[in-house]
């Protein structure tokens, strides 16, 4: 069984809402708002372009989100 929760199909949360939360609070809050994938990324940390609908990356510096971006 899958315990993530289901796809939103209408995504109201604005990425910039994250910003300057704690990144455990931000991660928690996404997946209780429906985000199927959720991932914390250090600055400048490399990652692929590859657009995953459903995913919201954030960017985690000093403990707080200074960046969120959906894909």
């Amino acid at each position: 069984m899958d315990d993530r929760p289901a796809e939103p199909t209408e995504r109201t949360d604005d990425p910039e809402a994250y910003v300057g939360l704690p990144g455990g609070q931000a991660e928690e809050q996404a997946r209780s708002r429906g985000w199927a994938n959720v991932r914390s990324l250090p600055p400048g940390a490399m990652i692929t372009m590859e657009y995953v609908e459903g995913r919201l990356n954030f960017t985690v510096e000093d403990e707080k989100v200074v960046r969120c971006w959906q894909g």
